[in-house]
């Protein structure tokens, strides 16, 4: 049973969910990134006879290319699987060349399973696939193992007086605040620094503020991490139908 990551959050804070009967819920996935540490503890705990297996993919794959082997998800929670049986994924850095094992660079993915190109789309065609591969405009890692990460799509990586940013491991610490159902990370344009962080926070209903959020930020990341900026919204992370946080929608709410 795949949901999104929100949805199990949901779930959990839900007061009448421990009140069901779910011990055949056995399998359960999720996918597109990570799941934070606090959730898949809250799972384990609520759920123990579920297994989690984390999957990545895109249309342009038409399947999963990495799944997380069973029981595996607490030792490698920050990863989204191992590559499967017949999917390539090769790690380039900006000059196109392979990188080494852990190190961060845009995924390159090939294989039976990815579509050859995109219909009576040439310009598309040659941003997008090189020399046998999909180039997926996220950035991450594979490591000897052929467990990757996935850090950032490459289009929403932060840029903050020219230190990197990747948005995913700022959302994973919101995340873990014992208050915050879900949160949303985006870089917005500074005249003296090039970009600033801004998170968009949606709490359970208590109320935490913006220095409270920002100082539990500082005490798991390096500064040039931490929010410059914190929204709090009054419902859940805007979404497209297949799950995938709508991060422009985020960029046009009007901040007080």
């Amino acid at each position: 049973m795949p949901i999104d990551t929100a949805m199990y959050n949901l779930c959990l804070l839900d007061p009448d969910f421990r009140s069901f009967d779910l011990d055949c819920w056995r399998v359960a996935g999720f996918g597109g990134a990570p799941m934070p540490q606090s959730t898949i503890a809250a799972l384990a705990r609520d759920l123990p006879n579920m297994v989690l297996h984390n999957v990545y993919g895109s249309t342009e794959t038409t399947s999963p290319v990495t799944i997380m082997p069973g029981g595996q998800i607490a030792e490698h929670a920050d990863t989204v699987g191992q590559v499967l049986p017949l999917a390539d994924i090769i790690v380039v850095d900006d000059a196109g060349r392979e990188v080494a094992p852990g190190e961060s660079g845009e995924l390159l993915i090939g294989g039976p399973m990815v579509v050859p190109g995109y219909w009576e789309n040439p310009e598309g065609n040659a941003k997008g696939f090189t020399g046998g591969y999909w180039v997926s405009g996220d950035i991450g890692s594979k490591d000897e193992n052929g467990f990757v990460r996935v850090f950032d799509r490459k289009k929403d990586m932060i840029n903050r007086a020219g230190f990197k940013v990747y948005c995913i491991e700022v959302e994973d610490v919101l995340a873990s605040h014992s208050l915050v159902v879900e949160a949303a990370v985006v870089g917005v344009p500074d005249d003296v620094l090039g970009e600033r962080v801004h998170a968009y926070i949606f709490l359970d209903g208590n109320q935490v503020d913006a220095d409270e959020i920002k100082n539990y930020c500082s005490a798991r990341l390096s500064d040039y991490k931490v929010p410059d900026l914190v929204t709090f919204l009054d419902g859940p992370l805007p979404r497209n139908a297949n799950g995938k946080v709508l991060k422009n929608v985020l960029r046009d709410i009007k901040t007080a």
